[in-house]
């Protein structure tokens, strides 16, 4: 298949230069754009941000590079250490994911995490297994070491009765948190990212099945925390009953794509027609990977219909050897270069968000993978 990730240039050559300019970019001088940058966090993003009145700005040449705090997975530090590993890996916009902003907020745990840590009989297998990004907390695998293996199919395991009690127990407790959150812990918890420099663009609540009263609450806390939208899987369903949620709010609801694309019978021009307020959270690295198109394409078609665009680095779709895969950045087939660099040159106003997928060798952490990531995108676009 065409490599669309090289330009015209060999990918030897671009790789080769790529590293190059990495390389380079770790000997800048922290206070390269900014005379009184300080502090370990800020000296930790050195070359990958701009300092900007002693708070990181990961913004280049007019294209804003952020992250999917999903990126972080095995975070353990609460709400806390988030807004310190965006300070080191040099991000200064985010898509929240909201399990860490609902225990900071006082949520009860989730005794689903207690039960998934302890053995127990399985019923028979079922397909596609429980969980996937968030759920149970960001994921193993984290800052401290490696991240764990693509998830199998898993046995659904047989809960006794005390369990589904505490279950149902905690759904009631959680809907009456929810009623009752405080909006001065909303208002503290988005102080703590904006004290930084940090701005939150989507929380990612995830809530086209939950009560009107806890969507409701969704949209209420995603914008106290700054955001403009909250997000959720693309499907017609889930914009019919999030949408006129979203216009209620004055906000958006903002559609993540995995593979979707890839079934020649769907499309987004349904889904988006519900009304103006539901938009698109376009994942062009899933959308190459699933169909091996060009992301910009599909961009321009729905350019104003995206309010946020995924990064990843995958091979395509063609890929004879292992398609479909999730790769280092630089080292995959997403046309990284093209959609940076047309962003910049068009003047695209999206937010770009890094989400972090490919395996996390043991001698690094997803905190250091970020910031290569981060700096990959800032070495094109300066």
């Amino acid at each position: 298949m065409k490599n669309l990730t090289n330009n015209g240039q060999s990918r030897r050559d671009f790789l080769g230069k790529s590293a190059a300019a990495l390389a380079a970019a770790s000997i800048v001088p922290l206070n390269f754009s900014c005379a009184n940058a300080g502090g370990s966090a800020a000296a930790a993003a050195g070359a990958t941000a701009k300092i900007i009145n002693g708070k990181i700005n990961s913004k280049f040449n007019g294209v804003q590079i952020g992250a999917i705090t999903y990126s972080y997975r095995g975070l353990t530090g609460g709400l806390q250490q988030l807004v310190q590993f965006c300070k080191e890996s040099g991000v200064s916009s985010i898509e929240l994911m909201s399990s860490e902003l609902e225990t900071f907020l006082g949520a009860p745990e989730n005794p689903m995490r207690r039960m998934m840590q302890q053995p127990r009989p399985a019923a028979q297998p079922q397909a596609g297994g429980a969980g996937g990004p968030g759920a149970g907390g960001p994921g193993a695998g984290g800052p401290g070491g490696a991240a764990a293996a693509p998830q199998q199919p898993r046995q659904q395991p047989q809960r006794t009765p005390e369990e589904l009690a505490a279950i149902e127990k905690y759904n009631a407790d959680l809907s009456a948190f929810r009623k009752n959150v405080s909006m001065s812990k909303v208002e503290e918890a988005r102080q703590m990212f904006a004290n930084e420099g940090i701005g939150i663009h989507i929380v990612k609540f995830s809530p086209a099945r939950w009560s009107d009263d806890d969507i409701d609450y969704a949209f209420t806390v995603a914008k106290a925390m700054g955001a403009k939208a909250v997000t959720e899987e693309i499907s017609l369903e889930a914009a019919q009953k999030l949408g006129p949620f979203a216009q209620k709010h004055d906000m958006y609801v903002a559609f993540h794509n995995h593979a979707q694309y890839g079934d020649p019978a769907f499309s987004a021009d349904p889904i988006l027609a519900v009304n103006p307020h539901v938009m698109l959270n376009f994942d062009a690295g899933h959308y190459f990977g699933s169909t091996g198109l060009h992301p910009n394409d599909f961009i321009r078609r729905y350019k104003d219909r995206i309010y946020s665009i995924h990064l990843k680095d995958k091979t395509g779709k063609n890929n004879e050897t292992q398609a479909d895969r999730n790769q280092v950045w630089g080292q995959g087939e997403t046309p990284l270069v093209d959609i940076l660099t047309t962003a910049r040159d068009e003047k695209w106003p999206y937010y770009f968000d890094i989400e972090l997928e490919y395996t996390i060798q043991p001698w690094t952490n997803t905190v250091k993978e970020v910031r290569n990531c981060v700096n990959f995108a800032r070495q094109i676009l300066i």
